[in-house]
């Protein structure tokens, strides 16, 4: 649990003051809370990539604001490749990006971050070194050409680890005695991908964190390591260090950074401290509203003290485009004659649903709106149409009678054991026993829930869930069907998949490839509607609401558009930091 807090400047023995622990500690420990911070909005200060995306207030999934936040544009790279400049050629298969002159690593004397930067960060994304990937692989795999064979080449390679151990020294001399035949550093400046075929959302796989690029330096750690934790390198407007173990991460103003060769980052305050600890929501706005913090970043504000917040100029509320939660059909479950299997058991319960009792456990129409298809508002191919309004029994036990259950099938509801999640069970028990569905709980602990929920070996047995409640927020929005539609449905039944409940139709499949490889956002967001149809015809998930973001912070914040209070940037996944400054007095 991080809090913020910004200065405009400290000694170091100061913020030993303030954080309670000694100088030595503050100039010399690290802490694993590094982790969490590459996952989380500070990483937008340290770290750039080729695209990025903008931050300005966005006050509904229709606003110009939204379509601004979600629109790709350049960081690193001088401008977005396109067939008019001559960026994108073969038919939509090779990109060519010429990054920023002036734009340098905070290294000694500072350099200039370099087209091979970029080739070295990919190149780690399959290293063999235990708990040390990076990135999500598949996407990437699965889109550029070589990068697949490249880690098949490395896996077999440690894979004798009595000849090959994954050290640090091995595993970069390895990456650098190897190539991917699909991205080329032409010169220090220019950097090319070949793919394995058009990908209409490949700016989008590129503005992610995974593909930032990576100084040579960091070729003596192990990605993920603590010692690469003590030695990050910034491109961004702030350094990392000093930090504390277990305490805070400081960030400070980069004096290698040039604001004219980062259109979208600023660096308006001297230091950032980030607090480690804070456990506790009601401490962390108490904290807020006496100036000891700032930001609140990743602790949600209770549902209890929204009532109390919603007067307050700090206080805002920004749309969300997820699936948060959603019900899961386990088709393999053997249960009740195999039920969940049976389409109309689906749709009975699909109409069984009252969704309007899930909406007011996660904090009221305010932060919770109920949504009726799988790919969520403000994003390509999202249908705004509602196949199953819900409650209606009348539809639910018609379902149920076609389908042979005129007493109702009895299914086994999995959840997490926390205090939301049996809120959510209740609820649901009570609505579809209205139309004579029996619904018994199965809670398991939360460290162990999707492990269960995804356990393939398991959920085709007697004994296995029939539904299971889940949440998903995409890795990013706009022509997101890559990282919603095609994770959580195509066809993929293997252990730990996040298709959960094994649903496959091969027609789903095809429209979700010919989006992938749309020439247009218009053919991209046809052929994402037309699979996000077909699921929800297929009833294979019950979308239940999508989480608004309230955010809260200290009055002295500011961001540009706002009269006070910060923005939450969709694609950030929470507050962008090198876009706020401090009110004076």
């Amino acid at each position: 649990m991080l809090v913020l807090r910004f200065w405009e400047d400290l000694p170091e023995a100061e913020i030993a003051r303030i954080l309670g622990c000694s100088l030595g500690t503050v100039k010399s420990q690290v802490s694993r809370g590094l982790a969490r911070l590459r996952e989380l909005a500070e990483e937008r200060a340290y770290a750039r990539q080729l695209v990025t995306y903008r931050t300005v207030p966005d006050p509904s999934l229709t606003s110009a604001g939204w379509k601004r936040d979600i629109t790709v544009v350049p960081d690193l790279a001088t401008e977005l490749p396109s067939i008019r400049n001559g960026g994108i050629t073969d038919g939509g298969r090779v990109y060519t990006f010429h990054i920023r002159p002036g734009a340098d690593w905070d290294t000694s004397p500072p350099r200039q971050v370099t087209a091979a930067d970029f080739v070295r960060e990919f190149k780690t994304f399959c290293n063999p070194a235990p708990n040390a990937s990076v990135g999500n692989l598949p996407y990437y795999a699965d889109t550029i050409a070589g990068l697949a064979s490249y880690c098949s080449a490395e896996e077999r390679y440690f894979a004798d680890t009595q000849r090959h151990p994954a050290t640090a020294a091995d595993v970069a001399a390895f990456q650098n005695s190897h190539s991917i035949s699909g991205i080329e550093a032409v010169n220090p400046l220019t950097l090319r991908f070949r793919l394995v075929s058009r990908a209409s959302d490949f700016l989008n796989l590129l503005a992610l964190p995974f593909a930032s690029a990576r100084p040579a330096e960091y070729d003596q750690y192990l990605p993920n390591s603590d010692n690469l934790d003590r030695h990050l390198i910034s491109d961004g407007p702030y350094s990392v260090g000093p930090f504390a173990a277990g305490k805070s991460i400081v960030l400070h103003r980069n004096p290698a950074w040039r604001q004219s060769a980062d259109p979208v980052r600023h660096q308006y305050v001297r230091k950032i401290i980030v607090a480690i600890g804070v456990t506790n929501a009601y401490t962390q706005i108490s904290g807020l509203r006496r100036g000891q913090y700032d930001l609140m970043l990743d602790t949600d504000v209770p549902g209890s003290m929204l009532p109390g917040l919603r007067d307050s100029p700090e206080f805002h509320i920004w749309p969300g485009a997820g699936i948060m939660p959603y019900l899961v059909f386990n088709l393999r479950s053997p249960s009740s004659r195999h039920a969940a299997a049976h389409l109309d058991v689906r749709r009975a319960v699909e109409y069984g649903v009252a969704k309007a009792a899930i909406q007011q456990i996660f904090g009221g129409p305010s932060v919770a709106k109920p949504i009726s298809s799988v790919q969520p508002p403000g994003n390509l191919g999202h249908i705004a149409t509602n196949p199953y309004p819900s409650p209606n029994m009348a539809k639910c036990k018609a379902n149920l009678h076609r389908a042979g259950y005129r007493a109702g099938p009895k299914l086994k509801f999995l959840y997490a054991k926390d205090s939301i999640d049996a809120a959510v069970f209740t609820a649901l028990k009570a609505s579809l026993a209205r139309c004579g569905i029996q619904l018994a709980g199965d809670s398991v602990p939360v460290s162990r829930y999707y492990e269960t929920l995804s356990n393939q070996n398991k959920n085709g047995k007697p004994g296995a869930y029939d539904l299971g409640l889940a949440s998903w927020i995409p890795d990013w929005f706009g022509n997101d069907g890559r990282t919603t539609l095609d994770a959580l449905f195509r066809t993929r039944c293997v252990d730990n998949a996040t298709n959960y409940g094994c649903y496959s139709n091969r027609t789903v499949d095809r429209a979700m490839t010919a989006a992938e490889r749309a020439t247009t956002p218009a053919q991209a967001a046809r052929s994402w509607a037309a699979a996000a149809r077909q699921v929800m015809a297929d009833a294979a998930v019950v979308p239940l609401a999508d989480l608004q973001n309230p955010i809260f912070s200290s009055a002295r914040v500011r961001e540009a558009g706002l009269r006070a209070g910060v923005v939450y940037a969709p694609n950030i996944g929470g507050p962008d930091i090198t876009s706020i400054w401090l009110a004076k007095g």
